[in-house]
């Protein structure tokens, strides 16, 4: 079992963390026609929108109420009325999921009292959801907006069935994690399909950031689960988190819907892909399809191929703690060690990881420990690092502005694991001619045992 220590310094150097309301945001756009509002300064809601863009290379719905200094101070009631007014009248959108923020969440605002009192005084939006989420991003991280948001959207939006409601057995809820990308969901999907049923993700990223180009242009999101799917999840037969954050929401959706679900905490490799298939085969009562037996046979194929290049190289590992926990289990199966690993957020999941202790830190930490690893896994930020340590960069997670098809990658299923093998192995192979210095480089103006390092080289 993991030990969780947290890092003592005065300050964050090269953040790992994304806040809460990004989070929240992200969940938002998984749904049709919706509208994610930061509650907050314009500078907030900026940030998370270029880092969205440069991500997902796509449009990306994101308002902000525009919080000033002398706004702050007095109250935001006028400018979240001002928001889902002018949301309303010019997005046309059919759902506003409002994200609270640092600033906002300081001073105290009471956004559901706000929404009520909108509701009073503009009948005209009896039509328009509105949800809003406490989201202060100077706490936790951008996993927990996720979880906090689509467990808020199932109390809100979720309609309890009738008493007599015959549920249907081809209905199948599947609430994902915030790291599963729209490639996964696809995979999923195909998945799920497979075995007869029918599958409504919440949220759907794969039918919103899936990169397609739609027949007209909309303000807000291009596609997701409609708010119609949304309120009918209460008669599903099933449902199934993937991802230990997911259980609040698997429990919210049991709670007011009376729908049973099944958790899983992983979903990377052969045995948590195993585990999946089997359940679906017991709910579904068929057989396994050829083509996953074949894709199956794939998997271990390739596990037998890689470990060749994969067996006893040390990683070190900076991810969310879900991911963090399911990933560094996988490369755990492939002879990999997990010589370094650093997360956002303390999480009792994360004395799951494979390794001795996990850092609640930063990038600089990650690096500062990582001189002797054969390869680094965090998201683009991590580059610097790299590139300083003279170690491989495999880049996972969000943001990743510096490569193409970040929103296709997938780790899910039998391919999924197979291609990831691949691709880390051939990371290794590609890398095998680099020297690593035995040694860590300090940064500019960090004294070493020969006085202050300076920039020069």
């Amino acid at each position: 079992m993991a030990v969780i220590q947290t890092s003592n310094k005065a300050c964050t150097v090269n953040p790992l963390k994304m806040s809460q309301p990004i989070g929240g945001a992200l969940a938002f756009m998984g749904i049709k026609d919706s509208m994610p509002l930061f509650h907050g300064s314009q500078g907030c809601t900026s940030f998370g929108l270029v880092l969205f863009v440069r991500h997902f290379k796509e449009a990306i719905p994101l308002q902000t109420t525009a919080m000033s200094e002398v706004a702050t101070v007095l109250g935001g009631y006028e400018n979240v009325e001002q928001a889902i007014v002018n949301i309303s009248n010019k997005q046309r959108a059919r759902l506003i999921g409002i994200c609270s923020t640092g600033v906002t969440e300081t001073k105290g605002d009471d956004v559901d009292s706000y929404i009520k009192l909108v509701r009073q005084q503009h009948p005209e939006l009896d039509g328009i959801s509105l949800v809003y989420v406490s989201t202060p991003d100077f706490k936790d991280s951008f996993q927990d907006g996720w979880e906090k948001t689509v467990v808020k959207i199932i109390e809100t939006l979720v309609k309890a069935p009738e008493p007599d409601v015959v549920r249907d057995p081809k209905k199948l809820v599947v609430l994902p994690g915030c790291h599963y990308t729209p490639g996964d969901l696809d995979e999923l999907r195909d998945i799920i399909e497979g075995f007869g049923f029918e599958a409504l993700f919440l949220p759907d990223l794969a039918a919103s950031l899936d990169g397609h180009i739609p027949d007209d242009f909309t303000p807000t999101t291009l596609g997701g689960i409609s708010l119609e799917d949304i309120a009918g999840l209460g008669n599903a037969s099933h449902a199934i988190a993937l991802s230990p954050h997911m259980l609040p929401a698997a429990q919210a959706l049991e709670k007011k819907a009376g729908v049973p679900f099944k958790l899983f905490e992983r979903m990377i490799g052969l045995l948590p892909t195993d585990a999946f298939i089997k359940h679906l085969m017991e709910i579904s009562g068929r057989d396994v399809p050829v083509k996953f037996k074949r894709q199956r046979s794939q998997l271990v194929d390739a596990m037998l191929d890689g470990h060749f290049h994969t067996g006893g190289k040390k990683i070190a590992v900076g991810l969310e703690p879900d991911f963090l926990m399911d990933l560094s289990s996988f490369l755990v199966d492939m002879g990999c060690h997990i010589s370094v690993a650093v997360s956002t957020n303390a999480q009792p999941v994360l004395e799951k990881v494979p390794t001795e202790s996990v850092l609640i830190g930063d990038l600089e930490d990650l690096e500062r420990m990582a001189p002797g690893c054969d390869l680094l896994i965090t998201h683009a930020h991590g580059r610097q690092a790299s590139e300083r340590l003279h170690i491989p960069l495999y880049r996972m997670f969000l943001p990743i502005f510096d490569r193409l098809g970040a929103g296709h990658i997938t780790t899910v299923g039998y391919r999924g694991a197979r291609d990831r093998i691949f691709e880390i192995a051939n990371t290794f192979i590609a890398n095998s001619h680099v020297a690593k210095p035995d040694t860590w480089y300090p940064h500019p103006g960090e004294e070493t045992a020969h006085g202050v390092h300076s920039t020069a080289h």
